[in-house]
Order: structure tokens, then sequence, then C-alpha cells
């Protein structure tokens, strides 16, 4: 039997990145630069799941398996055989299409928020997995990067090793930042990661699979030894980056504008279009923002410049 602990529970979730170079569909990091906040009441008036969505300025559906947090707050009704009516009040701080986590920090903040509502007995893994239902919704598959980072916090490997999928997560060096450049006035598909998945190339050669290894390796070691310059060296990317970032206008300019500007090193975020750099302190990160600002500005595009640092994760309100 459920013990229902609380009416109404709202929790928020961070925006994220994922891959950080090589580590496509494995890597992830919380950032604590702009979050979702989700709200779960429970009713006793009405049938089913109602969303609502506070200033739906992205146009997201409200169609409860049509929306991350409504895929999410679903599923774990169904498993645990709940039928009570829920509203669910979404807040939007996290643009979508833009490759910071969008649909992955409703979809975190609804999986805590009905954790907490039931006060129901769900492990850190398996609530990962029931917050990746949620990205059926925008991506059309389940997957983890950006959801594990944003419930968990800091910086997550989705490991399938041994044949049962685990989050390993990693506390980041105290001195590292990044600077995320989100171009707010490019037109972003409906489909977006999708598009992002199918421009990536069917075969790979060896050599390239064999630096990307090494990059990721370099990156895990970086975050395992708290060392902000390894983790920098890491972000190398022989396979993923070239394939997009014919997506997304003024690329090379925005990432060679920041290293030149004193970050470590840059990359796509997710599945773009925006771009991400990091650095070692928050000395340098208001020019390294003027500069990619300037690359975005050079070919049309009006950005969105943000200095961060890795985020703790979800929490409830």
């Amino acid at each position: 039997m459920l013990e229902k602990t609380k009416k109404s529970v709202t929790a928020i979730a961070p925006c994220s990145t994922a891959n950080l170079g090589p580590g496509y569909d494995v890597f992830g990091l919380a950032l604590d630069a702009l979050e979702d906040r989700v709200k779960i009441t429970r009713s006793t008036e009405g049938a089913g799941i109602s969303i609502r969505l506070i200033d739906n300025r992205d146009r997201i559906p409200l169609e409860p398996e049509s929306n991350s947090a409504g895929r999410v707050v679903s599923k774990i009704a169904r498993d645990f055989a709940i039928d009570d009516p829920l509203a669910v009040e979404i807040k939007k701080g996290v643009p979508a299409g833009y490759g910071v986590g969008s649909s992955a920090a409703s979809a975190a903040a609804a999986a805590l928020a009905m954790k907490a509502v039931y006060n129901l007995k769900i492990d850190k893994d398996s609530l990962v997995e029931y917050a990746a239902e949620g990205e059926i919704a925008s991506a059309g598959t389940k997957h983890y990067d950006n959801v594990s980072a944003s419930l968990l916090g800091g910086f997550v490997i989705s490991s399938i090793a041994g044949g049962k999928r685990r989050f390993v997560r990693m506390e980041p060096p105290r001195d590292l930042y990044m600077v995320v450049a989100i171009p707010i006035s490019m037109d972003v598909p409906k489909k977006k990661t999708e598009l992002a998945r199918s421009v990536l190339p069917k075969e790979v050669p060896l050599g390239k699979v064999v630096h990307n290894v090494s990059s990721a390796s370099t990156i895990v070691a970086g975050f395992a030894l708290r060392d902000v310059d390894m983790i920098a060296r890491g972000i190398d990317d022989a396979i993923v980056e070239p394939a997009r970032k014919i997506l997304i206008p003024g690329y090379d300019g925005v990432k060679q504008g920041a290293l030149g500007a004193g970050a470590l090193a840059a990359t796509i975020s997710g599945a773009g279009p925006s771009v991400i750099a990091f650095l070692k302190t928050k000395r340098d990160s208001r020019r390294v923002a003027e500069a990619m600002r300037a690359g975005f500005s050079k070919v049309g595009v009006e950005s969105r410049v943000l200095v961060c640092r890795p985020s703790t994760g979800a929490r409830l309100a």
C-alpha cells in the first residue's frame, strides 16, 4: 500500500551538457546555469494526468505521453498502480532544443517529485531509468546522459558494463568553470536531436575510435584526479563534432574565439547548437563569453552566454 506523505511536491532540476566531446551518449555534466521546476499535486477531482506549463513560450506539448515530465509521471503511476488524478505544473527555465538538457531537466524533476509525493522506494539507478523515459517524448528514444547528470549532479558516466546499466557519479574539480553560448535567434528544428543523430557516420575508421577512447579515458581520469587541465585535454572528438558542426552556423569561429580568449577547451553541448567552453578559473570567463558571443554575431546569430559551474543535481523545493 502506498504511503501518501504529501499532497503536493515541487522539485527543481538543473540543465546539463552531454558528451563533452568524445563521450557520446555516455558522459553528462550538470550545470548550475538554468533549471526547471515541476510541481506534482494529488487531486480528488478529475481523472488521469493534466499538464500545465507556466508561460509555454517553447510550445511544449501538453499531452502526458508527448511531454517529457508527463511521460515520466505516467510511467511511475502505472508501475506503482497509482490511480489518483495528478496535476503537473511545469515552469521551464531551460530553453528547449538547444543542447542543454531541457527535456531532461523536466523529466528529472518529475521523477524526483513523484518519488517524494508518494514516498516511493526507488533507488538511484532506477530513478534515472524513469527519468530517461521522458526523453522518448523529445528524442524518440531513451538516452541517459543528460537525465543522469540532471538528477545526480556532477559528472556522470552512464555505464552498461556487465549487461546492467549503472550510473557512476564523480565530483567535479572545484576550479572547473564553463561558458555556454546558446544561439537563441537560430531556428531549431522540431526533431533536432533526431537530425543531429542522422548526420553521424554509420562506419568509423578504427584510428578515430582509438582516438576517442583515449580522449574519453583522459576526461574520466581528469575528473577522478580533480584536474581541470587533464579534463580539457580529453575534450577532443574525432567523430561526432566534425559531423555535427555543419549544423551550427559559425561554429569554428565560436570555438576558436573561446580558445583564443583563454578557454582550455570548447565543443558542442550535447546535440547542439549550443557551444560550451571549459576554464580552470573564472578569471577569463568574461573574455571567453564575449568572444563566443562575437563568433555567433559574425554570422548574424544572437546568443545568450552564461558562465556557470557544475551543479549538485535535482532537489526538492
